[in-house]
């Protein structure tokens, strides 16, 4: 693309963004998984990965720099919103930095890599802080969900447009390769939301178009063949269990399932099948761990001995660890957390993560609305799937699981404080828009 119109095209985003922020959102919403990559060239920073820049990147670059823009003009406005996320992301974010200078002084951490997936890190909770310090009302709200949503169902129908290729479903844009893993972990918090709303609500309509949208969800994240993501799946339903006030409905709603899916002739998919039983197959010539009698493949066993080796650098490195891109590539978040910014870093990310699920936590009892209560509860059970999933992913640092992660983690905690379209002050509960 001509630089000259990249730049008049990031001219205009901005001035849309400085006039009309809701209108800079929807185009960071609809970018975060809808956005092509801008070639770069072949040069690798770190892990063999090679520069990766999408439309979303200067769409939210444009659109930050348009709201800083805007609390410069307007002093009321204020940079940050007070809310009880701030201390442990700048914990993270500062224990993550220090380990990753600490790398490159050491030498762990060479290159740019360190350096620019540090900055991704903040990308995240850019998105968290826009989200945050820009809704004005609970309509607002439900209307940049609802884009979150389509931008959901545009994605699935894409991933369903993939199966009959017979390879593994991907996200949009994912180059040649593909990240099914990726797709699977965004599909796990999506649905988890849509389910939420659905299992809360006493509207039908609302109902029905969020099982629908889950159904629809449900086809291609079958296909990724992601088992990760199959993993998160049982800890997610039994989160909901707990956590629901119908949680009747949906036991009930499961053995249903259970018992009509074989009257019906319905079953998993054979290459479902197939790749979960996989797991359980090792290859003669490749490295295997066993666990007593169970042996497994060569793929779940390269993630076992990779956990291994992070414990065994990480002795050498405890408190902050070889920085990021210090340690070498791994698809294991957690172990990929210790080595690479040591105990320090592991604490400072669980502090993260326990501070979203009791912020979650107090707006789903804060929340009174069943639909509001809904996605509350949503993105509770859908960050108990993603921490499963980031047992055998990268779950945690992965740009398209996490941007729309953080979008729903600012609607979430903002919500119980917003007041209803209108108001001078939290008021009443605004239906949906999905009502209507």
């Amino acid at each position: 693309m001509d630089f000259a119109l990249v730049l008049l095209i990031a001219f205009i985003v901005f001035l849309v963004a400085l006039v009309k922020t809701e209108l800079g959102l929807y185009l960071v919403i609809f970018s975060m998984l809808l956005s092509p990559e801008i070639a770069t060239g072949s040069a690798a920073l770190a892990e063999h990965r090679r520069v990766v820049i999408r439309t979303e990147d200067l769409v939210l670059l444009v659109v930050a720099f348009s709201w800083l823009a805007k609390t410069a003009v307007n002093k009321e406005l204020g940079l940050t919103l007070k809310t009880p996320l701030n201390r442990p992301i700048m914990g993270y974010i500062t224990v993550t930095a220090i380990a990753t200078l600490v790398g490159y002084a050491t030498g762990t951490v060479q290159g740019l890599g360190g350096f620019f997936y540090v900055l991704k890190y903040v990308e995240y909770f850019v998105v968290y802080y826009m989200v945050a310090n820009n809704l004005s009302d609970r309509s607002q709200a439900w209307r940049l969900v609802a884009a979150a949503f389509l931008t959901a169902a545009i994605v699935s129908v894409i991933g369903a447009a993939q199966i009959p290729s017979g390879e593994r479903v991907s996200a949009p844009f994912e180059g040649v390769e593909g990240e099914p893993n990726t797709l699977g972990g965004y599909l796990v918090i999506t649905m988890a939301l849509a389910g939420g709303i659905a299992l809360e609500t006493q509207r039908l309509r609302v109902r029905l178009i969020c099982l629908g949208l889950v159904a629809l969800m449900l086809l291609p994240f079958a296909y990724t063949l992601s088992r990760a993501s199959f993993l998160a799946i049982p800890f997610m339903l039994i989160a909901f269990g707990f956590l629901s006030s119908r949680r009747r409905t949906l036991v009930s709603a499961f053995v249903l399932l259970l018992v009509a899916a074989p009257l019906l002739g319905l079953a998993l998919p054979k290459q479902v099948v197939n790749r979960i039983l996989y797991t359980f197959e090792p290859e003669a010539g490749s490295p295997t761990i066993k666990l007593g009698k169970v042996a497994f493949d060569p793929s779940t066993s390269a993630r076992l001995i990779s956990m291994k080796e992070a414990l065994e650098q990480w002795t050498r490195r405890p408190i902050f660890g070889y920085g990021v891109t210090g340690a070498g590539f791994m698809d294991a978040q957690y172990a990929r957390t210790l080595v690479e910014t040591g105990v320090i870093g592991l604490a400072a990310f669980l502090w993260l993560v326990w501070s979203a699920l009791k912020s979650g936590l107090g707006s789903f009892r804060t929340l009174r609305d069943p639909e509001e209560r809904g996605l509350a509860l949503g993105f509770l059970t859908g960050t108990v799937g993603l921490l499963v999933h980031a047992i055998g992913a990268n779950t945690f640092i992965i740009v398209r699981i996490m941007e729309p992660f953080w979008f729903f983690a600012g609607v979430v905690i903002v919500l119980p404080t917003l007041p209803a379209v209108g108001a001078a002050r939290p008021g009443p509960p605004r239906a949906s828009p999905l009502s209507t």
